[in-house]
């Protein structure tokens, strides 16, 4: 079976299936109430739709001379 995702994701309530965003910094989870969204329990469930992957860099443009482009 082919893996989409990687395997080693931190566990994080900002992830969760089960949690519910109330602000940046909190979630409410519906096995343990308000949770801080850095932590975690035992009944995490990864949502990869609730993570937000980092912005790729974007290369510098004053590095690259016209004669970079031409063929």
């Amino acid at each position: 079976m082919f893996r989409f995702f990687r395997k080693d994701i931190e566990k994080c309530c900002a992830y969760c299936a089960r949690g519910s965003r109330i602000s940046e910094e909190e979630i409410a989870c519906p096995r343990r109430g308000v949770m801080d969204a850095a932590a975690h329990c035992s009944a995490f469930v990864y949502d990869p739709l609730k993570r937000v992957p980092p912005r790729p860099v974007s290369p510098a443009a004053d590095q690259y001379t016209e004669e970079d482009f031409k063929l």
